[in-house]
């Protein structure tokens, strides 16, 4: 059974700094994609970064590069987001991809977390 469970999640003011951590269990880690999206009250789910357990390739969504780190360790992925602006608040969400390919569509993706709130004020 694939669980994953996200962390660090807060209010924050703007240009403060946050890292998330989504702990994953029941995965075979090499084979899989791991991914973090946001969704925002009335929004799509949107891709924010990836990072292959094998290799550590990484992906990042424009609006995000240069601010936001994605890691991992163990059985652990992390998002470190630096400079945080109003716009980044979200539900920030977990999700795991069989295959070595990073993705950025959210239906790529086999298994998804229940996701942690982040609110930046401004």
């Amino acid at each position: 059974q694939v669980q994953l469970v996200e962390s660090g999640g807060g209010l924050v003011q703007a240009g403060e700094s946050l890292r998330l951590s989504c702990l994953a269990s029941g995965l075979t880690f090499s084979n899989y994609v791991m991914g973090w999206f946001r969704q925002a009250p009335g929004k799509e789910r949107e891709f924010v970064a990836a990072i292959s357990w094998s290799g550590g390739r990484t992906s990042y969504t424009d609006s995000v590069k240069g601010r936001f780190t994605i890691s991992s360790a163990k059985n652990t992925v992390y998002l470190q987001m630096n400079s945080l602006k109003p716009e980044d608040t979200a539900v920030y969400i977990c999700a795991a991809k069989n295959g070595p390919l990073l993705a950025t569509f959210p239906g790529r993706y086999d298994y998804w977390g229940q996701g942690t709130q982040v609110t930046v004020s401004s």
